[in-house]
């Protein structure tokens, strides 16, 4: 029986090179779908261990490695995009790509789960079974990249019993994991909207009709929904994200447009929040005799934790981080991920990653100046290890 200690010591010696791979990642970000680098990169490693190594979903690659006796199969998943962010961290190995970013600490995902495919295959004669590693595309840009490697069959050929996914988290200490059973992300949903007025002189505003001042009457009055039109116990987030409209200051312009969010927790809620935000537009852009053209796109489901799978990454977090750096994490975060539809297909557990940097200001994901301790890197390999070996042995 491999024992955690083994496992802690196998990390260890791995660590450089697991700090290196992020380091190399997070110097050459690539936007979803774009990950020509970071897939090659990642191909290479997974072909240099000998594993059986296939490109899906364009930028996906999976390898899977089967040990010595057959058994279950487990699948662990990373995701490798970027975000369209010019980088601000100040560290010397930051973006070499102008605009582009790992400001939420996806190259760290994915060393991390490269470490743990070096540090699993050197046990590959003590396993039972098989573990797919899945590095997936353009989690950051809907409808994202699970669904299509879903849909080329990853979950299948083996038939995958479990999946597990790690986020790190810049409001956890280093090192620390943080698990919750249930709804532990929400349902992220986008909506487009155009405010259709009829513009004009800046000095007479009673010959037209002011999509601008429509648009900000609208923002306002979506913020009603969850305070007056939702049952306050019942999280909704209505976030708009993005305004678009005029191009001098003494013009009324025709059109201004909106982008923003939805986030819920709950299916029933989320079936009705297109609704309820229809009717508000409609209402104010009507009372002004504007009209307007409203898009509404769903996106990614709420990340549903398995109760067995989650105790499971709980007791090997235990095992080789200590008990005292295992917490659970009380509330879910309003955040969308779209490892929701891996973990429809089997049980799934996805956890949190401490990664904060004792005494330095903590900025928080998609922010410029986004850094991460590197030192919890090992603690995310040694979590995923102890899992597999643990579901495996089982």
């Amino acid at each position: 029986m491999i024992q955690p200690a083994e496992i802690r010591d196998k990390v260890e010696g791995i660590k450089a090179r697991v700090i290196e791979w992020r380091r190399e990642i997070h110097r050459n970000p690539e936007l979803g779908f774009e990950e020509e680098k970071t897939a090659a990169l990642v191909a290479g490693v997974l072909e240099g261990l000998g594993l059986e190594v296939t490109r899906v979903a364009g930028t996906g690659v999976v390898g899977l490695l089967r040990g010595a006796k057959p058994g279950k199969t487990i699948a662990l998943r990373a995701d490798m995009d970027a975000l369209p962010i010019e980088e601000e961290s100040g560290v010397d190995f930051a973006s070499g790509c102008p605009g582009v970013m790992h400001a939420c600490g996806h190259d760290a995902h994915t060393a991390i789960l490269l470490g743990t495919a070096t540090v699993l295959t050197g046990l590959r004669e003590q396993l039972s079974g098989q573990v797919k590693f899945i590095f997936q595309p353009s989690e950051e840009r809907p409808p994202g990249g699970a669904e299509p490697m879903i849909a080329e069959g990853v979950m299948e050929s083996p038939t995958v019993d479990t999946v597990v996914g790690l986020h790190v988290v810049p409001h956890l200490p280093a090192g620390f994991v943080g698990v919750k059973p249930g709804s532990v992300m929400a349902a992220a949903d986008n909506f487009d909207l155009a405010i259709l007025g009829k513009g004009g002189h800046g000095a007479t505003p009673h010959l037209t009709v002011d999509p601008i001042v429509i648009a900000a009457e609208v923002v306002l009055a979506l913020q009603a929904i969850p305070s007056r039109r939702v049952d306050p116990l019942e999280p909704i987030v209505i976030t708009v994200g993005e305004i678009k409209g005029g191009q001098a200051p003494n013009i009324i312009p025709e059109k201004v447009y909106l982008r923003g969010t939805i986030r819920t927790l709950n299916q029933i809620l989320r079936s009705k929040a297109p609704k309820l935000i229809e009717q508000t537009v409609k209402g104010i852009t009507e009372a002004h005799g504007a009209a307007y053209e409203l898009e509404y796109q769903p996106g990614y489901p709420v990340v549903i934790n398995h109760e067995e799978t989650v105790q499971l990454v709980r007791e090997a977090a235990s095992q080789v981080l200590g008990e005292d750096r295992v917490v659970v994490i009380p509330r879910p975060t309003m955040g969308g991920e779209d490892f929701a539809f891996f973990a429809q297909k089997a049980p799934g557990c996805f956890f949190f990653l401490g990664v904060a940097r004792q005494g330095e200001v903590i900025y928080p994901w998609h922010h410029p100046k986004f850094n991460l301790d590197e030192e919890a890197l090992p603690a995310g390999v040694a979590v995923f290890c102890q899992t597999v070996v643990d579901f495996l042995a089982g």
